[in-house]
């Protein structure tokens, strides 16, 4: 049986007179993948900010495992370190070492011992590769390192879902692989995922679900198969079709 862990309801959202997000209905169920795809503007990012309330909604709910999203404060705060982010940008504290990135939640959040969140930091560092780079700091990895340190950093946290904000778009393209192949075993392991992207190539191997979406609505939902083959929507077309001459 499908088990909801992200429940999205008829959320809207307005920046002054534009309006970003409409009418957003989404379930994300456990262990799924679902990758959000679509041209710029679509409101991708939008929606996928919405889910840890990093950008607040106009109006709608959203639900993380049973519980509303609080409006802020400390319920928000508890509910955050459920769910994983992972930026275009790697947003490592520059000053802290690759160990002390991945530990300061655990213990600041999490209430581990250092030495437990050390321990299990090493862990996730060698899982994504780069093991060998804890005690340097993030300027002397390269950007595809360093997001791999930012994938251990939110698995750290030991989240429910983790959501990926077009991970790989800041990245050069010989580090692209390295971080979608990251992605790919965590799907593989079950991980809950959001991913915002614009790697067909991980939609089609990774995702259990591709939403589409277009001028902030969500115009179409398939699995890989159906909707890379046989798209339904003519804005769905439109947009495989542009992928493909270029």
């Amino acid at each position: 049986m499908a088990e909801p862990l992200v429940v999205v309801e008829d959320v809207q959202k307005h920046y002054g007179d534009f309006h970003a997000l409409k009418d957003i209905n989404l379930t994300v169920n456990r262990g799924e993948v679902v990758v959000v795809i679509g041209p710029s503007g679509s409101g991708k990012s939008t929606l996928c900010r919405t889910i840890n309330r990093l950008e607040t909604i106009t109006s709608g709910s959203i639900s993380i495992d049973g519980k509303k999203l609080p409006e802020e404060g400390k319920g928000l705060a508890n509910l955050r370190a459920d769910v994983g982010m992972v930026f275009q940008s790697f947003n490592l504290f520059s000053h802290l070492t690759i160990l002390e990135n991945i530990t300061l939640g655990p213990i600041k959040v999490r209430g581990l011992k250092k030495a437990q969140a050390e321990s299990e930091a090493h862990v996730l560092l060698d899982r994504v590769g780069v093991d060998k780079q804890a005690n340097k700091l993030p300027a002397q990895l390269s950007g595809g390192q360093q997001q791999r340190v930012a994938i251990a950093r939110a698995l750290a946290m030991r989240p429910k879902v983790m959501l990926f904000d077009e991970p790989t778009s800041a990245l050069d393209p010989e580090m692209i692989n390295e971080v979608l192949d990251v992605m790919v075993g965590l799907a593989k392991e079950g991980m809950t995922m959001v991913v915002v992207t614009h790697e067909m190539g991980f939609a089609r191997k990774a995702a259990d679900r591709v939403v589409f979406m277009s001028e902030g609505e969500i115009v179409e939902e398939a699995t890989p198969d159906q909707f890379f083959t046989n798209p339904q929507s003519s804005r769905a077309k439109d947009f495989l079709s542009k992928l493909i001459t270029h």
